[in-house]
């Protein structure tokens, strides 16, 4: 067999065919130094302890995009701040709309409780059955005059026009103590310089005249105006004020022998006896400040009258029905009627 082999016998033995490890892509891959096998591998040969532990380092922070700082953007809001949704302007306005609507409540909510607590002290009259007694003028209980009029502006008057209507009758009561202090000015003038009696006179007169007369005349229809919202007694007021204003002015100015204290009668005598000049200018200084006074208090009703929607056609209106509601007209009408049918029955 060997010398077949050796001779180029091109079939060899069987065992060789057999050994699967003879074939030559077996062997050239057979373990050596260069090319370890699991077979040569020993895990314990030569190891070195691994190294310790380093966390991996943060990864840096991107940066932000190039853009202007704005102090909006760089400031972060409070979870309670409210976010700017408008321009300055838009929220300004907004706050001053919120605060006129507050204010109005308040308002309504202030007049609620004056017109209920107007109608419990209605109701508790009207309860126990007793009629307001007349408390002006204050006069004593021994006096056999007893007073004429029910007169209360916290009561009476809404608390809207309260102090308009006070202002008013301080601004009567000023004028009455002026005119006081003009009899008294004049007394003095009449009694250093005899000649001025005319002026003494009428100081009496208009201390009478005007007195009573400012109360009943303009006064009175005021405090009803405002407190039944009447336009008949504003117009009254307005009238007749309006020449009581007049009448101020010249008391201020002092025209010599009409019987007012005023800045030109006081010049006047300041050359007779200074010590009477000097009470008719005090008293030209009161009747100037009443003046003014008066002026500004006119303007400042005739505001409030407008606001309250008064009229001439609601002040007739007033008026028509306050003339035929009265029982003295109605009955003098009648007996005029009756008597002008019968006078024409009577006629041939």
């Amino acid at each position: 067999m060997a010398q077949n082999r050796d001779g180029g016998n091109p079939f060899p033995d069987s065992g060789e065919l057999d050994n699967p490890f003879q074939d030559p892509a077996v062997i050239q891959h057979r373990p050596s130094q260069q090319y370890a096998t699991l077979d040569v591998y020993n895990p314990f040969e030569n190891r070195e302890p691994p190294p310790a532990y380093e966390p991996p380092a943060p990864a840096p922070a991107p940066l932000p995009p190039p853009s202007a700082p704005t102090v909006q953007s760089s400031r972060k809001l409070s979870p309670t701040e409210p976010k700017n949704y408008g321009s300055y302007s838009t929220q300004a306005s907004a706050a001053a709309a919120t605060a006129e609507l507050i204010k109005k409540q308040e308002e309504l909510n202030r007049k609620a409780e004056e017109l209920d607590r107007r109608e419990r002290e209605l109701q508790h009259v009207g309860l126990s059955g007793t009629a307001r007694q007349n408390n002006w003028p204050p006069l004593p209980s021994v006096c056999p005059v007893q007073p004429c009029f029910f007169q209360d502006i916290s009561m009476e008057i809404p608390q809207e026009f309260q102090k308009t209507v006070s202002t008013m009758y301080y601004l009567w009561l000023c004028s009455t103590l002026a005119l006081v202090l003009n009899f008294l000015a004049c007394l003095a003038r009449f009694c250093v310089d005899t000649s001025s009696g005319s002026g003494f006179g009428l100081s009496m007169l208009w201390l009478l005249l005007f007195t009573p007369c400012s109360f009943l005349c303009w006064y009175r229809p005021m405090y009803k105006a405002f407190r039944s919202d009447s336009s008949f007694n504003f117009f009254v007021f307005f009238f007749i004020f309006f020449v009581q204003d007049v009448f101020f002015v010249l008391q201020a100015i002092g025209i010599p022998g009409w019987g007012f204290s005023g800045w030109v009668f006081a010049i006047v005598a300041v050359g007779t006896n200074p010590a009477v000049a000097v009470l008719m200018l005090l008293v030209a200084l009161l009747f100037t400040g009443i003046a003014v006074l008066g002026i500004v208090m006119l303007k400042r009703i005739h505001s409030l009258y407008r606001r309250t929607g008064a009229s001439f056609q609601k002040a007739q209106q007033e008026f028509a029905a306050g003339v035929f509601s009265n029982p003295a007209v109605r009955t003098a009408a009648a007996n005029a009627a009756a008597g002008a049918a019968e006078n024409a029955f009577r006629a041939p």
